[in-house]
């Protein structure tokens, strides 16, 4: 498991330059390890941050898209929902308005 293996690479790394009865080839091989799982952690990480960013961009260029919308005079709640709908497939969007159909005559809407 990836996580296990990282997980016992740090545990190396910290133990490197202790007096752990370690033959210095192991200490040396401990170490690079241990820098390897820090560099793949930190190019890990580095590209979620990047994604992160942008998401965050997207997300702004989203809302105002909605905001342009608005001014325009559409309805945001509305423009959401047929996105939500656009999303699903066919059969799940005709079997959720026929239910829906079914529900308001129950309620003699």
């Amino acid at each position: 498991m990836p996580g296990r293996l990282f997980l016992r690479s740090l545990r190396n790394m910290n133990d490197v330059g202790h007096n752990s009865g370690w033959e210095s080839s192991e200490t040396a091989d401990a170490a690079s390890q241990g820098n390897i799982a820090a560099d793949r952690l930190r190019s890990i990480i580095e590209r979620i941050e990047r994604l992160e960013e942008e998401r965050k961009a997207l997300s702004s260029d989203i809302k105002d898209i909605f905001a342009e919308a608005k001014s325009a005079g559409f309805d945001v709640k509305v423009l959401r929902q047929l996105i939500r709908i656009r999303k699903q497939e066919p059969a799940d969007v005709e079997e959720q308005e026929t239910l829906l159909d079914v529900y308001r005559r129950a309620l003699g809407m």
